[in-house]
């Protein structure tokens, strides 16, 4: 039985500590009267302690996680100027694609308004809502003092400095081997925290849980729920509409075909959660399909650290979510920081699991959103995180394929299942 219980997943104890929590949070709302026990002790010390304490840690670490993965991830994209267009256009692809997600995302929450009805209450707009024009967003993006940047949590200026060093580290190589190696430990380091920390999630979501659902009691499921709903037709509208629109677009080639040959590394990502482990299998099954191994053995893995469509949505998501409870009027301004900020956050942050929860802190910082409501949607994030992963591998195949098929590196007679792999691979242009 111990070794049953030890062999639960981190994912799954978050889960078991969301239900947990709903319950204990619904029995102290309709059960429990007195108020020494239910608010004195238990909601403003025990629950706040622990959630509170979680969130905390959360955005203790954001700062140094964020600069120093991007750092590293950036610094190590160098070769883009080897292979010239190649990098150029997996780069841009990319980064295009994250930008629609999360716009995706903002116009559904919009639509669908998932915090409405949950009223956190405390926050209203003017607290908030600032009348910063675009270009005043923009210069701020440049940091004065990078050091008094970091020190504030001042992100977006974070991460200008961390993109800008990267390239520096990038064009240096071979000189800066030293600075190199300490970012990369840096970043290391901060990775092992993160697991760390994560590993106290269970704890920090029972108790965020217990809290909001001891004061809301049933009026909160309906928010969730929507929620819910609006990551899942974000996720679906990226995956099967935006994806197959681009295939279309730029190479012309059926996408039904490419679904049947590559729903089985959807199926592997969702049920493993993570990018990573799910670049074996997609390299095999673009070999499949065709494509050169010269163009998926740099696309695939650069679309693991900087390709997260999936998390984006999330966060677009998030936002809105969070701004309608708290009742924040979000303006143009503040919503195009939450693009900018949720395409730059998908840099270098991918092989930490629910590391989307703790950049999501970022992108909340950027338009001054509290970072209370994450405990809300922390629990069911697992299951959100499954089907993320599979759009995030989904993005990466259709990227590589279209970037194949521009710099002539794909077999269509394969592709389209006219000739076998194994007979064509000395016929394929190399570059």
């Amino acid at each position: 039985m111990i070794s049953k219980i030890k062999h639960i997943s981190l994912g799954n104890w978050m889960l078991i500590g969301m239900v947990l929590g709903f319950i204990v949070g619904l029995i102290l709302n309709f059960y429990v009267t007195n108020p020494l026990i239910k608010d004195i002790i238990l909601i403003d010390n025990v629950f706040y302690l622990g959630g509170t304490g979680f969130i905390k840690l959360m955005k203790m670490l954001v700062v140094p996680l964020v600069f120093f993965s991007i750092v590293v991830g950036v610094a190590s994209i160098s070769d883009i100027r080897k292979i010239g267009s190649i990098g150029g256009r997996t780069i841009g692809i990319y980064l295009i694609t994250t930008a629609l997600a999360v716009t995706i995302a903002l116009i559904i929450a919009s639509f669908i308004q998932p915090g409405v009805g949950l009223n956190m209450g405390g926050i209203t707009s003017a607290n908030v809502t600032s009348n910063v024009t675009v270009t005043d967003t923009i210069l701020n993006m440049i940091p004065d003092n990078p050091f008094s940047s970091l020190a504030n949590g001042d992100m977006l200026p974070v991460i200008i400095f961390g993109v800008l060093v990267g390239i520096i580290l990038a064009t240096l190589k071979d000189e800066t081997n030293i600075v190199n190696e300490f970012f990369t430990q840096g970043n290391t380091v901060m990775m092992e925290m993160t697991r760390i920390v994560m590993k106290f999630a269970p704890i920090g979501i029972f108790c965020l849980m217990a809290k909001t659902f001891a004061s809301l009691g049933f009026d909160g499921l309906l928010p969730l729920a929507k929620y819910i709903m609006c990551v899942l037709i974000g996720l679906a509208i990226q995956a099967f509409i935006v994806y197959p629109s681009l295939l279309v677009l730029f190479t012309r080639l059926n996408p039904i075909r490419f679904f049947r040959k590559f729903i089985s590394v959807m199926f592997f990502a969702f049920s493993s959660s993570t990018s990573n482990a799910t670049i074996p299998l997609n390299l095999e099954t673009l070999s499949e399909m065709g494509v050169s191994r010269e163009i998926s053995s740099f696309t695939i893995p650069l679309g693991a650290t900087i390709n997260m469509d999936g998390t984006a949505i999330m966060q677009g998501c998030a936002v809105m979510f969070a701004a309608q409870a708290y009742g924040i009027d979000l303006g143009t301004t503040a919503l195009l920081t939450v693009i900018f900020t949720a395409v730059m956050a998908s840099i270098g942050t991918a092989g930490v699991p629910s590391v989307g929860l703790i950049t999501l802190n970022m992108v909340f910082g950027s338009v001054g959103l509290p970072v209370d409501a994450i405990g809300i949607i922390m629990g069911i994030d697992h299951i959100l995180d499954m089907f993320r992963t599979a759009v995030n591998v989904t993005g990466d195949a259709i990227c590589t394929i279209i970037v194949s098929f521009k710099n002539k590196s794909i077999d269509l007679d394969i592709f389209n299942g006219k000739k076998s792999p194994g007979e064509t691979w000395d016929d394929i242009t190399r570059f």
